[in-house]
């Protein structure tokens, strides 16, 4: 991760603490003060005070609120992505069949409508993706049986 101006002035407040505890000689300290104006990323600023104490060290007589703040850059916690989640294929199963109904003049309605009450079921079980595609395809399914139901009802009457 790339550094601010402020990280890199935080790392360079610790090299000067720890030249003036004697723990860096002055070459030592230039080529590090030299090296921390220029770096770029966190893990450039990390090495160059990896091998010096977090703060300066505390008299037994001192307290730590006495020592003062100790300024250390730190780096940037990388969490991983939340792993993805998996789409249930009965839910898209039920989002095809639900979506064929048309061409195919509601034929697929019973198949959709029994592939999405089965879909929405286990995308809640299993905490997958796909309950939306599950619902379109329970959407179509009804329409075409409702659309088949008002036409056989229809020819029984008038028929």
């Amino acid at each position: 991760m790339r550094a601010a101006t402020a990280d890199r002035e935080r790392t360079v407040d610790v090299l000067k603490a720890a030249f003036a505890e004697g723990r860096l000689s002055a070459a030592e300290y230039g080529e590090r003060f030299e090296a921390a104006s220029t770096a770029q990323t966190y893990g450039q600023l990390a090495r160059l005070v990896a091998d010096l104490p977090a703060g300066p060290m505390v008299a037994p007589q001192m307290t730590v609120a006495q020592a003062g703040p100790v300024l250390v850059p730190v780096p940037p916690t990388f969490l991983a992505p939340p792993p993805q989640r998996r789409t249930n294929a009965v839910a898209v199963t039920s989002l095809v069949l639900g979506l064929l109904c048309v061409p195919t003049g509601g034929l697929l309605g019973v198949p959709a409508v029994i592939t999405g009450h089965i879909g929405r079921r286990q995308t809640a079980e299993r905490n997958e993706e796909g309950d939306g595609m599950a619902v379109t395809g329970l959407v179509f399914g009804w329409l075409s049986i409702a659309f088949w139901a008002t036409i056989m009802l229809t020819v029984a009457v008038f028929g």
